[in-house]
């Protein structure tokens, strides 16, 4: 094989140009100076530099071409804010760099952006995530902590949790998120910064056992050991780890055990895994360790993530700015002015602000895309601690809420707040049931008042046993919260406590009794204690258990029905009354209609028909008709009709009897107007509010009769006005019902006079068992405990069956009746409409003929004198056969089409009397049979003997 002595100068030539063309390229290079200020011995300060140097050997690898490069003057802020104030002095006054990137904490940022601002020189912050930070040459590529707040109230919300407290440190990092949390979650407190003991200690004390923690990694792992040994981590507590903590729990504090947070919920920042991610951590991984041998324990997270990211970003910015001027421009000196006015100014700052806040790519940690200055990224994952570490178990989306998995593509129309779409959850304390987030009191034990009753000790009676020492409390009010108790799904340990002095006697009025509870000495009252508004200012009351408002009761006096001339129309309400009527004429009316052109019964002069149709409607009350009806449509119309008026007369004649036959109380006074007007007097329960109502409505002092019992209300009432009684007494409607109850026969309630909101249990303002006790009356009102309570303790007399309230009466209403004369006008409707159809199918020639001078209206008035002129013999023949039977006369067929002879029969013994016969009227145009009217040729006529049966009356010629 022989060699081409060309080969070798080609060679030759191609090597040199190569490297005449890249040592031209390099020395094109344009550096931009850039700082990097991180907390260079911790190892998140060392992983957010790797990241940095990585993004800028990654990216312009595969940028070769581009003309600028970024140079890094690093300096390490030794987590001191000042040194990392002084560390961006420097480099923005000595290095003239165009950008800083780094400033770990909140607090550090916070000390720089002002700089940035003045010099125009862009702050890039990958972990300073406080909402408060705020600069017009600050970048955020971190998430903003306020981002997450609604994540949090949305998994809050998912377990019913009505308290949270939000725990954090009084600092840049804390103050930020703290605002979006208590606006979100309505929360009440934000520890300070101090003692843990002594803030745990606080903890402890308080109600609320749902806490939020928003702590750097260091002072949480500290928080979490401490909060362990005061046994704040055992079963019925919640911890909850916003996502600055959870994000680098893991990562950047070995010093946190996994027993000291197992069972704490955490938010962290989602990021989607893809191949690139995953190069990169094994890359990171590998050059991490060979650089920092000394501590292998640090992780790559989020925040070396957004570092690469952020560096990247900045590489794309300068090469975009291009060749532009990076210089400094010193501004004029006022000449008194300080150090920080005298700083030189960037030229290439606002461009470069704008290109940075243009940038858009796909990043390690997801699409890097910038709205104000920050980061646009708001998914995150739902982690449970447990022995394993961190398990994901749900994720929260803007859109979608909380979700089980982020890939689906099932679309939700509403946002989730179901802990369904969460996965298991083990708690702190190793439990798998959900906290209730709160403690029921504070020396674990429910402190209920009892009121010591004077009168009606069915609602509530406490008794003590002197020789047991014990005190038991019954009545209806102590047995439904009972039931409530019950109904609730956790245990609610507690203790009834009578409200009385040291000699037994009650110690006040149910006012003074709120007033306890609003005074937390107490936590609940359960008893007959009304809802008012002046109460519900400072105390919480639950639904009402029992009926509301305030009745007024009154002597009744006997009366019968029968004592009444109208009392027959009482059965019905006039809306029935009206209805029945309107229905008679409009039955009546179709069945003429339906009649008309076939039955002779119907038809004759117009005041004739008219009565005909109402005696045959009105009629069917009473007896059968004596009118046959021979249309199938009108028979089955008037089938549905009887019914109607069967189910009416049947159940006007059971009401009426009631009415006439059960004697009925009835109250001597059904007015409030009334009683004032006379000047009539009235009592009430002592000590109620009653009283107050009374003196509103316009009683006078001297018109009001208090009364402790009820023995004492029946003697008022029983005097009576005159007498120095009363004449009326007014109280809420349970008291009034079981007075009543007592004394039915004497007594009875006028319908409810004025508006309450009935009986309910107190407890302590904003508590959390107001909602679970509201929602357990619901549930013991929907079975049968809650009668069963009432028949123990409020069953009437058996004698009070009907007779407690006025107002009860046997009159029937047109609700009851309304969907029989719904069925009766669609039937008759129908018939109505199908005869037409059928009438005008039958004549459709005349409206179809091709007569060309008829009008249609013309039309129309030719098919109204067929249907009044219809020919009647032949299709009644056996209707007159029966009337005439019914006349003693014999009926003489004639034949179908007239052709043979009538056929006379003799109605009389005397051969020679006149012979009546029966023959066939035959209907033409100009002798139609209808009115009485005679036909032209005089061979027609409807008189009195022959329009209503359809013959003549002739004699032989004999006179036989």
């Amino acid at each position: 094989m022989t060699k081409n002595p060309m080969i070798k100068p080609v060679f030759l030539f191609f090597l040199f140009f190569r490297i005449f063309f890249v040592g031209a390229q390099n020395t094109t290079l344009i550096p931009v100076h850039v700082g990097v200020v991180l907390d260079l011995d911790t190892g998140s300060g060392k992983m957010g530099m790797s990241c940095i140097d990585m993004a800028l050997a990654d990216f312009y690898a595969s940028h070769a071409g581009y003309k600028t490069r970024l140079v890094l003057h690093r300096r390490d802020s030794a987590e001191d804010v000042v040194v990392a104030a002084t560390a961006a002095l420097d480099l923005i006054k000595n290095e003239k760099v165009q950008a800083i990137i780094g400033l770990e904490s909140s607090m550090q940022a916070s000390f720089v952006i002002e700089l940035g601002d003045k010099a125009q020189v862009p702050i890039i912050s990958f972990s300073a995530t406080s909402p408060s930070l705020q600069g017009s040459y600050f970048f955020r590529i971190a998430q903003n902590d306020s981002s997450q707040v609604e994540a949090i109230s949305s998994v809050i919300q998912a377990f019913g949790w009505t308290e949270a407290l939000p725990i954090s440190v009084d600092n840049e990092f804390g103050k930020g998120v703290i605002p979006y949390l208590t606006t979100a979650l309505q929360a009440v407190l934000v520890c300070p910064t101090g003692e843990i003991v002594a803030e745990l200690r606080k903890l402890m004390s308080m109600r609320t056992r749902v806490f939020i923690v928003h702590m750097c990694p260091f002072l949480g792992s500290r928080f979490f050991s401490k909060a362990k040994d005061f046994g704040m981590m055992d079963e019925g507590y919640v911890w909850i780890m916003t996502n600055g903590m959870t994000n680098s729990f893991r990562s950047s504090s070995p010093s946190v055990h996994i027993d000291d947070v197992k069972g704490v919920l955490g938010l962290k920042t989602y990021v989607p895994i893809t191949k690139e991610l995953k190069s990169f951590r094994a890359r990171w991984q590998t050059k991490f360790r060979q650089d920092n041998p000394t501590i292998p324990s640090v992780k790559l997270d989020v925040f070396g993530l957004w570092a690469y990211d952020a560096a990247w970003a900045l590489a794309m910015a300068v090469e975009k700015v291009g060749t532009a001027n990076f210089r400094f421009q010193k501004m004029k000196d006022s000449g008194n002015s300080t150090g920080l006015e005298r700083l030189e100014v960037s030229q290439s700052g606002p461009e470069l602000v704008r290109e940075l806040s243009g940038t858009r790519f796909r990043g390690l940690s997801g699409d890097f895309s910038l709205i104000n200055r920050q980061l646009q990224s708001s998914t995150f994952q739902i982690v449970n601690v447990n022995d394993n570490g961190e398990r994901v178990i749900g994720y929260w989306t803007p859109k979608n809420g909380i979700v089980r998995n982020i890939k689906s593509n099932k679309r939700t129309s509403r946002h989730s707040t179901s802990k369904a779409s969460l996965g298991p959850i083990i708690w702190p304390g190793d439990s798998t049931s959900v906290p209730r987030g709160w403690q029921i009191s504070k020396n674990g034990t429910f402190k209920i008042l009892v009121p010591v009753k004077i009168a009606y000790y069915e609602f509530v009676t406490v008794k003590h046993d002197s020789r047991t020492g014990t005190t038991s409390f019954s009545g209806y009010c102590i047995d439904v919260f009972n039931a409530l108790i019950e109904a609730l799904p956790y245990p609610v340990p507690h203790e009834f406590l009578p409200f009385e002095e040291p000699n037994g006697e009650r110690a006040g009025s149910y006012n003074e009794m709120a007033n306890q509870v609003a005074l937390r000495n107490y936590d609940a009252v359960v008893g007959d204690i009304t809802i008012r508004a002046n109460r519900s200012l400072y105390v919480d009351f639950t639904l009402p258990y029992t009926e509301a408002g305030v009745s007024m009761v009154v002597p009744a006096k006997g009366n019968t029905g029968a004592k009444n001339t109208w009392v027959f129309l009482k059965p019905l309400t006039w809306d029935l009354w009206v209805t029945s009527c309107c229905f008679f004429i409009f039955i009546g009316f179709v069945v003429w209609f339906l009649e008309h052109p076939k039955n002779k019964d119907f038809q004759g002069p117009p005041h004739h028909q008219i009565g005909t149709s109402f005696w045959f409607s009105f009629s069917t009350l009473f007896f059968v008709h004596r009118e046959l009806v021979l249309s199938n449509l009108a028979r089955f119309v008037v089938i549905v009709w009887c019914f109607v008026v069967l189910i009416l007369t049947q159940s006007y004649t059971a009401s009426l009897t009631s009415i006439l036959t059960v004697q009925q109380l009835q109250p001597t006074v059904t007015d409030v107007n009334t009683l004032i007007k006379n000047g009539d007097k009235v009592g009430y329960r002592r000590n109620s509010f009653i009283y107050g109502i009374l003196k509103q409505v316009g009683f006078q002092d001297d018109k009001l009769r208090a009364y402790y019992s009820r023995e004492e209300l029946d003697k008022l009432l029983q005097d009576g006005n005159e007498n120095g009684g009363i004449s009326a007494a007014f109280d809420e409607t349970p008291y009034m019902k079981l007075f009543v109850s007592t004394y039915c026969s004497k007594y009875t309630i006028v319908e409810q006079t004025f508006k309450t909101d009935g009986f309910a249990f107190v407890l302590q303002k904003d508590s959390p068992l107001t909602r679970d006790f509201s929602t357990a009356i619901t549930k013991v009102h929907e079975g049968d405990k809650m009668k069963a309570i009432e028949d123990k303790w409020l069953k009437k007399n058996e004698s009070c069956s009907n007779s407690d309230t006025v107002g009860s009466s046997n009159t029937l209403s047109l609700d009851s009746f309304w969907g029989l004369f719904i069925v009766a006008g669609v039937v008759s409707s129908l018939a109505v409409l199908i005869f037409t159809a059928m009438f005008l199918y039958e004549h459709s020639h005349i409206l179809t003929r091709a007569d060309t001078e008829a009008s249609f209206w013309t039309r129309i008035q030719e098919i109204l004198r067929v249907y009044y002129g219809k020919d009647l013999t032949s299709d009644i023949s056996r209707k007159s056969t029966l009337q005439d039977s019914d006349h003693g006369i014999a009926v003489a067929e004639s034949s179908p089409n007239g052709s043979r002879p009538p056929r006379s029969s003799s109605i009389s013994p005397d051969p020679t009397g006149p012979h009546i016969v029966h023959q066939e009227l035959v209907g033409t145009p100009n002798s139609s049979v209808h009115g009485g009217d005679l036909s032209p040729n005089g061979q027609a006529t409807q008189d009195s003997s022959t329009h209503e049966y359809g013959i003549e009356l002739t004699s032989s010629p004999s006179g036989e």
